[in-house]
Formats: structure tokens, C-alpha cells, sequence
């Protein structure tokens, strides 16, 4: 798998477990600073703790369920 597009230089080589446990502004489109408000506001530390963030898992069962909605 290549995601490359979704991960900042730094982390094009890391492991898929490794980005997991990288810290957010691993991620294209996330700066150090986005991720220091992710910390306070949520206490996000890794692309891990953002991806099973509540509101995250909400949002995306919404969709999933509104794509399917009659």
C-alpha cells in the first residue's frame, strides 16, 4: 500500500504501525500546531488516538449511514 500522499516526507518510509503510533502531524495537512490543539482540546497524541477519537467514529458512522439512507 502506498500512501505516501497522506503522510508528511519524514514517515514515507515508516511502517504502517509505525505512522499508527506517529504523531499526528504525520499526516499531510496537519502542522505541529494543529496537533498541540488536537493535544489540549482532546488529548490526541497519535495518528492512532486520532483515528479512534469518539467524534472522528461519530462523524464517520454518520456518513456511512447517510450514503445508505432512503
Amino acid at each position: 500500500m502506498n500512501i505516501n500522499h497522506a503522510v508528511v516526507k519524514a514517515f514515507e518510509d515508516k511502517t504502517l504501525k509505525e505512522i499508527a503510533d506517529a504523531p499526528v502531524w504525520a499526516l499531510q495537512g496537519l502542522s505541529e500546531d494543529d496537533a498541540e490543539h488536537l493535544k489540549t482540546a482532546f488529548n490526541v497524541k497519535t495518528v492512532r488516538d486520532f483515528a479512534k477519537l469518539k467524534y472522528v467514529l461519530w462523524a464517520q458512522a454518520i456518513v456511512t449511514l447517510a450514503d445508505k439512507e432512503e
